[in-house]
């Protein structure tokens, strides 16, 4: 079977003995299914509604069903524990003491995203991590786009040359200065910044400082950033886009190479090549050796690469996390320290007004 071929559930001499905290609609269309391409033994289900636990368990094929999560935890003693949970009516995060509870009862823990909304709670979960020696993995499905790994591939090649500059385009909108106090009211930032910090980190490595500017009709911003690497990137929050706009657009430039991601599935690499002499060339076409790569799925067959499962990452992502649990190891994608990175720049943007410029490590 070659690294592109995916094996079905039932094709695993070992599976993953789990447990599942939520019985909300993103987990049912986007992470429950994702179970059939990945080493997971579905024990229980869990959520508050104990009907909607009882229903999930009997189409995800969980024998067992509950409405409090510490009698699941004792009952069913699982080696993890998957959370896709919302927020509390004070905007609080419900899957960080969940997560705890799990960590403390033995279990590694795949949690999806936010998974924390401070650097305090990134710690919390990393010092019981540390504490119960289980590994918690964060869903940054970004990271898992085939586009966003192919693009990873082609910017650490030796002919891209380094990574020195990054533009991401997303629509997400913030709050007034005056307001992002309020967790309420910093809910829509917190549930999307993930997305475009993750895809940034993965490609650039952390950013060493920040600043960028902010409009009061639609709360639209671009941030200039500074990475660690001495490269610099625009991360522009596209509040105020047609809803029938793709949402997203990637270009990362190199020394005389880039490559772009539109729509989260066409990719172009713009390959090494010189511009044709001005005022001489009578063709905008290069030479085949040097002419632009571009790639994107077609749509009529019925492959798992036409599944938003996969084109989004998720079930990249859940077997990533499996996968690691079978091996005793770390995955490579996920990790709370990518997701201190990500808080970081939430809390950039949260504590800091717009103009002023936030250091977010020191050299």
């Amino acid at each position: 079977m070659s690294q592109t071929e995916v094996r079905y559930n039932h094709e695993y001499e070992r599976r993953v003995r789990a447990c599942f905290i939520g019985a909300g609609g993103h987990a049912y269309r986007n992470v429950y299914p994702a179970f059939r391409y990945a080493p997971v033994e579905l024990l229980a289900v869990c959520d508050l509604d104990r009907a909607r636990a009882e229903s999930y368990a009997r189409q995800f094929g969980a024998e067992r069903s509950y409405g409090d999560v510490g009698e699941m935890l004792a009952a069913e003693r699982p080696e993890a524990v998957f959370i896709v949970t919302s927020y509390d009516d004070d905007g609080a995060i419900q899957a960080v003491p969940l997560a705890l509870a799990a960590l403390g009862a033995g279990a590694h823990v795949w949690m999806e995203k936010p998974s924390a909304a401070s650097l305090a709670d990134v710690e919390r979960l990393a010092a019981a991590s540390a504490a119960a020696g289980r590994l918690v993995m964060t869903g940054l499905k970004k990271v898992f786009f085939p586009a966003v790994e192919k693009v990873k591939a082609i910017v650490s090649a030796p002919e891209f040359g380094r990574p020195t500059s990054i533009y991401v385009r997303y629509p997400q909108s913030m709050p007034r200065f005056a307001n992002r106090g309020d967790a309420k009211r910093m809910l829509g930032l917190l549930d999307h910044i993930y997305h475009p910090a993750a895809i940034i980190h993965y490609l650039m490595g952390p950013i060493e400082r920040m600043t960028y500017e902010w409009e009061p009709a639609c709360g639209a911003s671009v941030a200039a950033l500074r990475f660690a690497s001495g490269a610099v990137g625009t991360l522009h929050l596209a509040a105020g886009s047609s809803g029938s706009s793709p949402l997203e657009r990637l270009e990362v430039v190199g020394e005389g190479a880039n490559v772009v991601v539109d729509n989260g599935v066409k990719l172009t690499y713009y390959r090494r090549a010189a511009y044709p002499a001005y005022g001489r060339s009578a063709s905008f076409l290069v030479d085949d050796a040097v002419a632009p790569l571009h790639r994107e799925p077609e749509f009529s067959l019925g492959q798992l690469y036409n599944s938003n499962l996969f084109t989004l990452g998720y079930a990249q992502e859940v077997r990533a996390f499996c996968e690691a649990v079978l091996a005793g190891d770390a995955p490579d994608r996920g990790t709370l320290d990518d997701v201190r990175e990500i808080v970081r720049l939430f809390e950039a943007f949260r504590d800091a007004d717009a103009g002023a410029t936030v250091v977010l490590r020191r050299p």
